[in-house]
């Protein structure tokens, strides 16, 4: 029956000896009638009892509770995070534009080889040039050997990386991987996120910065909470009809504000091989809508050949265009290869292709282009707005060359040509309107127009002739640059003896894409003769 509790076991002091009785016999008679509703519940009849546990199983499954438990992992990262601190704390401090403190603990020495690189005193490395000092790696087991497809930043916090693994190539496709990295501990990521396709896409939401949007090499868009570690994504394009028939090859999330006076909504922007722009609104299910089908155009004759033309009497212009076009195409539309929005205008956009040409379009006409930019004689890998100057932007390509564009002119207005490699990636710096970066296959190239516009300022090759460099990004506050190449690694380098810019850097780069007639484009490269660039 029910046990009665006395009052003098409530803790009164002043009850005496009876009251702790009383207290002691009423917890026996609870915990007797326990283990009595235990029996009963797990079918134990009278009297019986569990046999002992070994002490060595219980130890076993003591140490194993331990393990699994979701504390000491906590404790684990924390700990991880102050053993990397302590081994990059020089560096990263340098990465923040902090001061190095000394080490009270390791005595002051200097150099016994002061003709080394490690010796020359801060004062003295303006002797060497611009260069570029490798300060760490994000990579380890888990990465290696996967080859490093895309990585963005994330919007608020510029101390997280998103990184994509996924090959290129159709007959090299294996499963893929998006990983978190953090400054705080460059050895291992905070995030890790398996896909049964490579990833060749991937950004941060800006207004939900935990958001993290993936582009697959099968077609597949899907959308991840980074602030779980769940395999599962919060939204996928598997089950849509409307899903990308090749690979992403660019994502991006944009702001639009669809009618005035409305809130501004974020949405997915994807562009594929299958030659459609699509827009996907997360807020209705995933769905999603083409902004734009891109058409192919064909080869434009140049203004040389279509005057060779006009004074040939047996061919007209209309032949020449004819025989420039070819056969019928294979298919109607042609690949995206990378789009990039305008920076003061979210309605206008620029999307490359594999014919080689770049298209400006907009997000009102979905039928034709606003204006088409020919130049480049094969892929067109990425298209880049300059972030200080709005109507400049960049584009590189396997024909060798990285163009620079004014939107005024369908013709580039300089051309840079450094090496017989396919150029994968480019990039605006932050800070100086007038540098730029790209990475070929083996090299990785600063060029910084103030200086010239004939060679690159920097170049630094890789050492291992089987890594292939094939992303490059600058970081957003700092003359620091990130490379990530086959193997695995994204590699942390400092830009030194770089100019500081002026306060005339914008204008000194207006001033060379000043709207120029076509036929006083320019072409600059290391190697005199473009014409000798591999056609598709």
């Amino acid at each position: 029956g029910a046990v009665s509790v006395p009052t003098g076991a409530a803790g009164d002091s002043g009850t005496g000896s009876t009251g702790n009785e009383s207290s002691r016999l009423s917890v026996s008679v609870l915990t007797e009638s326990s283990v009595a509703l235990d029996d009963r519940n797990t079918g134990v009849q009278g009297n019986s009892q569990k046999p002992p546990e070994s002490s060595a199983e219980e130890e076993k499954r003591k140490a194993e509770a331990i393990l699994n438990s979701a504390s000491l992992k906590a404790n684990l990262c924390i700990m991880e995070r102050v053993v990397t601190r302590n081994i990059y704390q020089a560096k990263q401090a340098l990465y923040r534009g902090m001061k190095i403190l000394p080490d009270p603990d390791l005595p002051s020495q200097k150099p016994e080889n002061s003709g080394s690189v490690e010796g020359l005193e801060e004062a003295d490395l303006s002797v060497l040039g611009p260069n570029v000092e490798r300060w760490w790696t994000y990579g380890g087991v888990l990465t290696k050997s996967h080859n490093i497809s895309c990585m963005t930043w994330n919007k608020k916090n510029p101390d997280i990386l998103a990184v994509g693994y996924g090959e290129y190539g159709f007959t090299n496709q294996k499963s893929g991987m998006a990983c978190c990295w953090s400054i705080k501990n460059p050895e291992f990521p905070e995030r890790v996120y398996k896909t049964s396709s490579g990833i060749t896409a991937l950004d941060f939401s800006k207004q939900n910065a935990n958001l993290l949007a993936v582009g697959m090499y099968n077609g597949t868009i899907a959308v991840y909470n980074v602030r779980s570690n769940s395999q599962i994504a919060v939204l996928d394009s598997n089950e849509t009809p409307s899903n990308h028939l090749g690979p992403v090859w660019e994502i991006k999330w944009v702001e639009r504000e669809y009618h005035a006076g409305e809130e501004r909504s974020e949405n997915i922007i994807t562009t594929s091989t299958d030659g459609k722009v699509t827009q996907w609104m997360i807020r209705k299910g995933f769905e999603s809508v083409d902004l734009m089908k891109l058409k192919r155009i064909g080869k434009k004759a140049t203004p040389e050949q279509e005057q060779q033309a006009q004074n040939n009497d047996q061919q007209d212009p209309g032949q020449a265009q004819q025989k420039l076009r070819g056969e019928a195409f294979i298919s109607r539309f042609a690949g995206g290869l990378g789009f990039d929005y305008y920076p003061t205008n979210n309605n206008i956009y620029l999307v490359a292709t594999e014919e080689g040409f770049i298209h400006k379009c907009s997000c009102s006409y979905n039928e034709q282009y606003l204006q088409t930019y020919a130049g480049h004689t094969g892929p067109v890998y990425k298209v880049k707005w300059s972030p200080f100057v709005p109507d400049c932007f960049l584009t590189c390509g396997s024909d060798w060359t990285i163009r620079l564009w004014h939107t005024d002119l369908t013709r580039p207005v300089l051309t840079f040509v450094s090496s017989t490699k396919s150029v994968n990636d480019i990039c605006w710096s932050n800070v100086c309107a007038t540098v730029f970066g790209a990475v070929s296959d083996n090299r990785i190239e600063i060029w910084d127009l103030r200086t010239t516009n004939l060679d690159p300022v920097i170049i630094s090759s890789v050492s291992d002739p089987d890594t292939r460099l094939s992303t490059f990004l600058f970081t957003e506050n700092s003359n620091t640059l990130l490379v990530g190449d086959s193997s695995g690694h994204v590699t942390v380098y400092q830009l030194r003896n770089i100019a500081d810019p002026s306060h005339t850097h914008i204008q000194s780069l207006r001033d060379i894409v000043l709207p120029i007639p076509a036929s006083q484009s320019i072409t600059l490269s290391t190697s005199s003769v473009i014409s000798s660039a591999p056609e598709r």
